[in-house]
């Protein structure tokens, strides 16, 4: 039991990481836009407190996490050219970034969503 749960901190961690080298890979100046639009709506998704499916349905709830942000993730990563996402984990690597907790994203991300609620409530006004 203890091994598989180290196993699962180790992916959590390991996605966690790829998430800040979609960062990257957006912010890089080769990436294709199609790529660069797919890196960002990935980050978003992840960051995001609403999900497709709510956590609160049991089983259901999670496996959107589960499957969804990993799948977005690996098709961003193939899409990459490999010299240019190893210079994107490069950067991640030197940076802090993923060590550190990133309210200023998750509040912007937040104030998104609540524009976009918004702006759905007042089209049905």
């Amino acid at each position: 039991m203890g091994e598989a749960l180290a196993n699962l901190k180790t992916k959590a961690k390991k996605m966690k990481r790829d998430i800040f080298v979609l960062v990257e890979v957006a912010k890089h100046p080769t990436t294709p836009i199609y790529v660069k639009l797919l890196a960002m709506f990935v980050v978003a998704y992840a960051f995001s407190p609403i999900d497709l499916i709510p956590d609160f349905i049991p089983i259901l709830g999670y496996l959107d996490d589960m499957i969804l942000v990993p799948l977005g993730i690996i098709l961003v990563l193939k899409l990459m050219p490999k010299e240019v996402l190893e210079e994107c984990r490069e950067n991640v690597e030197k940076s802090e970034k993923v060590k550190q907790k990133n309210w200023i994203a998750g509040t912007i991300i937040i104030l998104l969503w609540i524009g976009i609620l918004f702006w759905i409530v007042s089209l049905f006004l």
